[in-house]
């Protein structure tokens, strides 16, 4: 079905984000793969491409449009390209709006032209070994010492966590608060008493750096405060339904594009003399996936267009989330079958897409807390 949803300027916008991966990422992804973590000049060259702070404005640096759609096109074409290493999107749509929305004149003129320049890679950082998440069980702690926050606490499977210069931390101000008594506190490169552990060993997405992070004592200015004092509960609510909408987005395109390459994959492969899709068992599963990806997109791009008009609401967001990265999960295994054994060769793109993508059921919130906000909201 023809897509509706995207102007010229959109598809202009496309074709720079695939010259951009064409020139400046493929050539050093598998290096990046091997690294485990993915070169700083490629951020650099995001920000001269204009592709990070899209909806930061213009007198910052960034490109002034808040229209969703432009970062849907970028996470639909980095998935297609199988780089999810470059953390564009976590960096732009998750980070972005606490910064554009919650950070003061003075924080906006401090952090921002380096965010949209790629000299400032940001990270957000919530999860913690013992607390997962549930936001209550949140035990790093910013004491207040009068001129400045005093952070102690650990956090751990922290994007970006090893590059990052600018860590949006999850603490708790007043221990007696619960989930509501967090708070948003901004930690710079280089504060004393900061410390990174391992970049963690994943089984997918090798290249973007995942870490461990430790406070300890950590003096943070009083100016750091990122919001409300106390209101990180509710700051975090506002912006979960983008996060989780980038990761649906994320989870239709990879399913199409596995569903693309293995259509392609059994008409070119022979098995007893004929090709596969000759076989009625691989035309009823070509035929199935296609049938939910055409449902599944049909319902992603009504909610990316709710999105950018503002009328999204958590609910919907959490069905998007759900539903097309379990598709995406089902696909990837269905996909890896039919390719056989060559489907287990990591130089098959479909392997990469096996592991790259096993996250996206579990990161922006699990499917099974996706469920529960659906549920509660139709049973309350």
């Amino acid at each position: 079905m023809q897509r509706q949803i995207f102007t010229e300027e959109h598809e202009a916008f496309r074709e720079t984000v695939r010259t951009f991966l064409t020139k400046e990422v493929l050539p050093h992804y598998e290096q990046w793969e091997k690294d485990g973590i993915v070169s700083r000049e490629a951020w650099l060259a995001a920000g001269r491409q204009g592709l990070l702070g899209l909806a930061v404005p213009e007198e910052y640096g960034g490109g002034g449009n808040t229209d969703f759609r432009y970062s849907a096109v970028l996470a639909e074409e980095f998935t297609r390209a199988g780089t999810p290493g470059l953390a564009l999107g976590l960096h732009n749509d998750i980070i972005g709006p606490y910064l554009t929305g919650l950070a003061t004149d003075e924080q906006k003129r401090r952090w921002l032209p380096g965010f949209c320049s790629g000299e400032t890679i940001t990270a957000i950082a919530m999860t913690e070994p013992g607390a997962g998440s549930d936001l209550q069980g949140v035990r790093t702690t910013a004491e207040d010492k009068g001129d400045h926050w005093l952070l102690n606490g650990s956090k751990t499977f922290i994007s970006n966590g090893i590059l990052a210069d600018l860590v949006v931390v999850v603490a708790r101000t007043t221990p007696e608060g619960g989930a509501k008594g967090l708070s948003l506190i901004v930690v710079e490169r280089g504060a004393e008493g900061f410390e990174r552990g391992r970049n963690l060993d994943k089984i997918g997405q090798k290249s973007q750096d995942t870490a461990e992070l430790f406070f300890d004592d950590v003096r943070v200015p009083k100016e750091n405060l990122l919001g409300e004092r106390d209101g990180a509960f509710i700051h975090l609510m506002t912006n979960l339904a983008q996060e989780r909408m980038g990761i649906a987005v994320a989870g239709i395109a990879a399913a199409e594009h596995l569903l693309e390459i293995t259509t392609k994959y059994v008409k070119e492969r022979e098995v007893f003399g004929r090709p596969l899709s000759k076989l009625q068992h691989i035309r009823f599963e070509i035929a199935e996936m296609a049938t939910e990806c055409a449902v599944t997109r049909t319902f992603i791009d009504r909610c990316i267009v709710d999105h950018s008009d503002g009328t999204l609401d958590a609910v919907h967001a959490s069905m998007a989330k759900w539903w097309a990265t379990e598709l995406q999960k089902r696909a990837a295994d269905r996909c890896l079958q039919l390719h056989g054994g060559y489907g287990y060769m990591a130089e098959y793109p479909v392997a990469r897409a096996f592991t790259d993508g096993r996250i996206q059921t579990i990161y922006g919130g699990t499917t099974e807390i996706m469920k529960e906000i659906i549920g509660r909201s139709l049973l309350a």
